[in-house]
C-alpha cells in the first residue's frame, strides 16, 4: 500500500517587496524671495505675477502711443504749410521721437527712486537688483535696450519688409514666432524674467501703497513711556549711533 503525499500546513511566505524610496514631499511654488540689503535685513520681496506685469505695460504702451500720436499730428501740422523739401526732416524727427518714446520712457522712470514707470506705479511694482544691492543705471539700460531684441527689431524689420514689397509668409511667421519665443519667456522660469530681467539682474517686485500709521505725537492717545536702556546695551554703540539713535526717538 503506497502512501499518501503528507501537504505541508504551514502557511505560504509572501515575497519580499523592496520598500519604495522615500519622495519629499513637493514644495509648492511660491512668489517670494529672500531680498537682503547689505545691512544684512531680508525683506521677503513678493514677485510680480505675469498678469501685473502685462496690465503695466498696456498702460505704458498707452501712453508710449498716445504721445507719438501728439508728436504725429504736431509735425503733420507743421508740414501742413511748409516746403515738400521739409518733409524727410519731419520723418526723422518723427523716428527719433519713436526710438526716445519706446526706449528713454522706461529707462528714465526706471532710474528714479521709485524705479517704476507709471504703468507699473499704477498696477503697485517697482524694479529691483536681484543681488540686494542698489539698481543701476547700468542695469536700466540692459533690461529695456533688451527690448528692441526681443520685440522691436524683428516687427521693424518686418515693417521694412512689406513696405518693400519683399515680404512673404516665411518671413512674416519668423517675426512673429521670434517675438513670441520672447513675449512668453517669462513662463518658462519661476523668477518670471524677461530676457532682459536675466541680463541685467534685475526683478519687478510688487510694491503696493502702504498707508501711514498712527501719528502718536498730534494724538490723543497715551503717550510711550519713556526709553530706558542698560549700561551694556549702551556701550553696545559709539556716539555717533547714539545720536542716530537719538534723533530717531525724537
Amino acid at each position: 500500500m503506497s502512501e499518501m503525499p503528507v501537504r505541508s500546513t504551514s502557511p505560504k511566505r509572501e515575497p519580499v517587496r523592496p520598500a519604495r524610496p522615500h519622495r519629499p514631499p513637493r514644495v509648492q511654488a511660491t512668489s517670494e524671495r529672500s531680498f537682503v540689503t547689505p545691512e544684512g535685513v531680508d525683506l521677503k520681496l513678493q514677485l510680480a505675477d505675469l498678469g501685473q506685469r502685462i496690465a503695466a505695460f498696456l498702460i505704458d504702451a498707452t501712453i508710449a502711443i498716445g504721445s507719438l500720436v501728439g508728436l504725429t499730428l504736431l509735425l503733420l501740422l507743421t508740414a501742413w504749410g511748409s516746403d515738400i523739401s521739409v518733409w524727410p526732416i519731419l520723418g526723422i524727427i518723427w523716428f527719433l521721437g519713436f526710438f526716445l518714446l519706446r526706449n528713454f520712457y522706461f529707462i528714465l522712470l526706471e532710474s528714479r527712486p521709485r524705479a517704476a514707470t507709471f504703468g507699473k506705479r499704477a498696477v503697485g511694482l517697482r524694479v529691483v537688483a536681484r543681488d540686494g544691492g542698489a539698481l543701476t543705471m547700468d542695469a536700466v539700460i540692459a533690461r529695456n535696450m533688451m527690448r528692441e531684441v526681443e520685440v522691436f527689431l524683428p516687427l521693424t524689420f518686418l515693417a521694412y519688409q512689406m513696405r518693400q514689397g519683399n515680404a512673404d509668409a516665411l518671413t512674416a511667421s519668423l517675426g512673429l514666432i521670434w517675438s513670441g519665443i520672447f513675449l512668453i519667456f517669462p513662463l518658462f522660469n519661476r523668477d518670471r524674467l524677461r530676457a532682459g530681467d536675466f541680463i541685467a539682474g534685475t526683478w519687478v517686485i510688487r510694491a503696493p501703497r502702504r498707508a501711514l500709521g498712527l501719528d502718536l505725537l498730534k494724538s490723543d492717545t497715551k503717550p510711550l513711556e519713556p526709553y530706558a536702556f542698560s549700561d551694556t546695551q549702551l556701550d553696545a554703540y559709539g556716539i555717533y549711533e547714539l545720536q542716530t539713535l537719538e534723533a530717531v526717538l525724537r
